[in-house]
């Protein structure tokens, strides 16, 4: 009997909330910020795969996450005001501020926090929608581990089940009308399951399809709201309702609507390389590079004036190499005149002299006779 008992649920943490000291430390927060972690650390990896500089998704991530906890919070209060508001609420004003309580809208966190993020793109040069493609798997992640703040604060769950995998809620968190019902739907471990799925999607879409440009983060979108639909129809928490549909629907399938239209009309291109790298726009980059600038203009000077001075050089040279050539051309000519003339006086010479010996031959053989 006990065995069954155990495998027809399992049962709420006892707490949400343990102190260190006079720290208190909140399972909640806790979540969020695990999620949060695994999802820079994944999508600072993809961005350095995709030649991005590294550390990027953390700077962005400093101006993203901001916005997105108040977009989130600001989404919840609006949609759930009759929880802080008005004379039956069953909250104080003042607890609207009680993010550690729970109750952050998805819509509102990746609204606003798309604002933060879009921000920081625009200060960094870079490509929103290169960003948005990088970090929408482990976004996916985040929101995974996140769910699970909501199991500790013993909230958003479904309606009553018997199936094995439900969830024990305790009295003081179930609503008025089931008091007497002890097991739920854990809509956030169909949520989690949902999300993890949904990454590993896109990690295989991204190597099967072309899907730059915000169309991954657009499937995200997409595949998220899908499943945000069906697990939404299960919860029993108070909400707004519009003809008998909870507000979420409705926002699910106006989102939903949006990522296809967006997957549809924009079509995957080659992104250029400075979607990744961008420009630094921090005013001691800009002066570093305005500095550097002058030394590699006179580094570039030298070597044009090293260049010029060679090539006058050469053109020195060969100048100067007709001339040389017509120097020896005249020296061997004035050498050669002065040979002809040495051969033209010792040829005359020796005519002379055989012109006088003849007579003298003549006058010695008359002596002689």
């Amino acid at each position: 009997m006990t065995t069954t008992a155990v495998l027809a649920s399992f049962p709420s943490p006892a707490t949400g909330v343990w102190q260190l000291g006079p720290i208190p430390l909140r399972a909640y927060a806790l979540c969020i910020i695990l999620g949060l972690i695994v999802a820079v650390w994944w999508g600072e990896r993809r961005w350095v795969a995709r030649g991005g500089e590294s550390g990027t998704i953390i700077d962005i991530a400093t101006w993203a996450v901001p916005f997105g906890l108040v977009g989130g919070r600001l989404y919840h209060v609006m949609t759930d005001w009759q929880l802080y508001f008005g004379a039956d609420a069953r909250k104080t004003p003042i607890h609207a501020l009680y993010v550690w309580e729970g109750g952050l809208g998805i819509w509102g966190a990746v609204a606003l926090g798309a604002v933060g993020a879009w921000i920081a793109c625009r200060r960094r040069g870079l490509s929103l929608t290169a960003v948005a493609d990088a970090v929408a798997p482990g976004v996916a992640v985040a929101q995974a581990i996140g769910r699970w703040g909501n199991y500790f604060n013993q909230e958003l769950f479904g309606s009553p089940t018997n199936l094995p995998w439900a969830v024990e809620i305790d009295l003081n968190h179930r609503p008025e009308q089931y008091l007497d019902v002890a097991t739920y739907h854990p809509t956030f471990l169909y949520e989690s399951l949902w999300c993890l799925v949904a990454a590993g999607v896109l990690v295989w879409a991204e190597r099967r399809f072309d899907l730059r440009n915000g169309r991954l983060f657009a499937l995200y979108v997409a595949i998220y709201t899908v499943g945000r639909g069906w697990i939404e129809s299960l919860r029993i928490d108070d909400a707004h309702e519009f003809f008998g549909i909870r507000l979420n629907v409705f926002t699910s399938v106006l989102v939903l609507a949006g990522a296809l239209i967006y997957l549809l009309r924009v079509r995957g291109s080659d992104q250029p390389a400075a979607a990744y790298t961008g420009t630094a726009t921090d005013g001691d980059d800009d002066s570093a590079e305005d500095g550097a600038e002058p030394a590699e203009a006179k580094d570039d000077s030298g070597e044009r004036a090293d260049a010029d001075a060679d090539s006058s050089a050469d053109a020195d040279a060969d100048a100067s190499a007709p001339s040389s050539s017509e120097d020896t051309k005249d020296e061997s000519t004035g050498d050669a005149e002065e040979t002809e003339g040495t051969q033209d006086a010792e040829g005359t010479k020796d005519a002379e002299d055989t012109k006088d010996a003849g007579p003298r031959a003549e006058a010695g053989r008359a002596r002689k006779g």
